[in-house]
This record gives C-alpha cells, structure tokens and sequence, in this order.
C-alpha cells in the first residue's frame, strides 16, 4: 500500500483516480493545483505524487522542484493531456518517475505504481547493501590475515 497524492486541476481527475487507487489499496490524498500539493505533501509526506504538467497558480514541474528542495525521495508521476517529446524529456531530467498521457490508462498506471514501489524499495536497501559490501571487504583481508597466522603457529 502507498500514499498517493493526487494533483490535478481536472474535477473529473479528481473524483475518478482517487476511487481507483483507493480499490487497488492506496490511500489517496487530493489537491487542485500545485500550491495546495505542496501544502498536502509537507503534511502528509506521500510515496507517489501524480500531478498535471499544466495548471494554474503552479505547475507539476514547478511542483516537483519545490518537492525536490525539501529533500524529499518521493516519486512523482506526470500526467498531460498536451504531450510532446519535450515535455517528457524535460520531466524526466528534472528527476520526474513517469510521464503518462491523459486519458490514462489505468492498468498502465497500475503498472508504473507498482514499479515504482519496488524501486522504492531498492533505493531503500542500498544503504545496508553498500554497509554489507564494506564489511565484506574489510572482514576478507582480516580472515586471511587470521589464517595465515594460525597456519604458521600450527607448523
């Protein structure tokens, strides 16, 4: 299960993903526009952000940016009904997790949710990945070191 927030200037957005995500187990947050994301994200700290590219007050790159600048490993999933190359190339190098176009396809998203909650996973398992990897390294050259000793006390 994840935290989903939900920001779009689109009622029927609004009104229809929430219901879905809700059915697949998430638990979903709404805001209208980019401003009222913020806000909800500050307080409710979400896994995923699925937020329009185009709306008023602040847009979903703008969005992402302000999310990025509280530090915050979050995976933000663009949707437009304006596509265009650019668009997504720039969302993506902005650190944006997916780009998807309206109407969304909902097994589509379906899919990138769960991806996006096992990479999640995998980035949180890289610290103690990288810790195991180093004690790897400095416990192998001790062993050695340990067993030539003990070779040579028992000759």
């Amino acid at each position: 299960m994840a935290e989903i927030l939900i920001v779009d200037d689109e009622q029927d957005i609004l009104e229809t993903l929430p219901d879905v995500l809700s059915k697949w187990g998430h638990k979903t947050f709404i805001a209208h526009n980019g401003v009222e994301g913020l806000q909800i994200f500050k307080e409710q700290n979400p896994d995923f952000v699925i937020t329009d590219v185009k709306m008023p007050e602040m847009d979903g790159m703008e969005l992402l940016h302000k999310i990025q600048e509280l530090g915050k490993n979050v995976m933000v999933i663009f949707l437009t009904g304006y596509p265009s190359l650019d668009s997504a190339i720039s969302a993506m190098r902005a650190g944006a997790y997916d780009y998807l176009v309206k109407p969304v396809n909902l097994d589509e998203l379906k899919l990138r949710i769960e991806r996006g909650l096992e990479r999640k996973e995998h980035i949180k398992a890289l610290p103690l990945l990288r810790g195991l990897n180093w004690a790897l390294l400095v416990s192998i050259p001790l062993w050695l070191l340990l067993g030539i000793i003990l070779t040579r006390l028992w000759r």
